[in-house]
């Protein structure tokens, strides 16, 4: 069903940017959407219909019927096997996210997810955020397991996402990727956005939003190497992209270019990649505080692989 129809002029500071981007910043609506809502004939500038890498002039009318807004799926509440607690109070609970398991609940997703699986235990959370988003200040992806925090009072969700907004938030992640990087502690400062024929994934753009990742090779092996990195930003993929993009994907991530024979060799079904901690001042007492995950058994396996190979 459509939804509502929007027109407006486009303002001079958007003249020449893709008909996607100028929907998304004119309508609100999300770069993947707009890109959506052009394939389907949605979009018009000028009456004429639009394709999303179309430029939009300056001054001419952008039409667009806007898509119905979806309802977000309900949480799961089921117990989520491996998800454990590392740290809890009455404020926040730090939980050791297993691979497989999604922050929240997503359109389209229909597995476990952390909100869900802490209901499930019987944890009280905060009408903080949206509904199916309940005390969640940071999300990691659905392939990467570790250390995530949730908080459990509207206080500590507003102290901990303006933390995580502000950069203020030490997110520290171990990664075995192949070869080795040179040089062996560096920092990658390159844009990231959706990539251009791949709508599934992500990768360094020129008008992509700005990303930061920090590594330093903490033991190298034969065909791989263990870093430990450091992000200033949280786009999705980030480490996975930006490893990439210099020549060392992630080992067991065919998405961004891995060599599924080493992956095979190491019993990999996902990429070597986890979050070891989450260092923060703590919305109460204001004082600094850590928490660290250990490896998964799939990792911890892989990892004596490629030591003893």
């Amino acid at each position: 069903m459509s939804g509502e129809f929007r027109a407006l002029p486009v303002p001079e500071g958007l003249e020449g940017m893709r008909v996607d981007a100028a929907i998304a910043k004119l309508f609100g609506v999300s770069r993947a959407v707009a890109a959506e809502m052009a394939a389907s004939g949605s979009v018009l500038v000028d009456g004429a219909p639009a394709g999303k890498s179309d430029r939009v002039p300056a001054g001419v009318m952008l039409e667009a019927t806007l898509p119905e807004p979806k309802r977000a799926p309900e949480p799961s509440r089921e117990i989520v096997d491996g998800l454990d607690v590392l740290y809890q109070d009455e404020d926040l609970i730090v939980v050791d996210k297993p691979v497989g398991v999604a922050a929240h609940p997503t359109l389209g997703w229909e597995g476990p997810d952390v909100v869900g699986g802490l209901q499930a235990m019987g944890i009280q959370l905060p009408d903080a955020g949206p509904p199916e988003r309940k005390g969640i200040v940071q999300r990691l992806d659905v392939g990467t397991s570790g250390a995530m925090v949730v908080a459990l009072s509207v206080p500590a969700y507003s102290v901990l996402k303006r933390a995580f907004k502000e950069r203020a938030v030490d997110k520290t992640y171990h990664a075995m990727v192949q070869g080795l990087p040179d040089p062996i502690v560096g920092t990658i400062d390159a844009p990231i956005g959706r990539h251009p024929s791949s709508g599934w994934k992500f990768a360094v753009t020129a008008d992509g939003r700005p990303s930061i990742t920090h590594y330093e090779v903490i033991e190298a092996f034969r065909r791989a190497s263990l870093l430990e990195v450091h992000l200033e930003t949280g786009r999705t993929h980030q480490i996975r992209v930006h490893m990439s993009s210099v020549g060392h994907p992630c080992v067991g991530d065919p998405m961004y270019g891995c060599d599924p024979n080493l992956a095979r060799e190491l019993g990999l079904v996902r990429q070597w990649l986890h979050a070891t901690g989450l260092g923060f001042v703590h919305p109460r007492t204001g004082k600094y505080m850590e928490v660290t995950s250990p490896y998964p058994d799939d990792l911890a396996v892989a990892l004596e692989r490629v030591r003893n190979a």
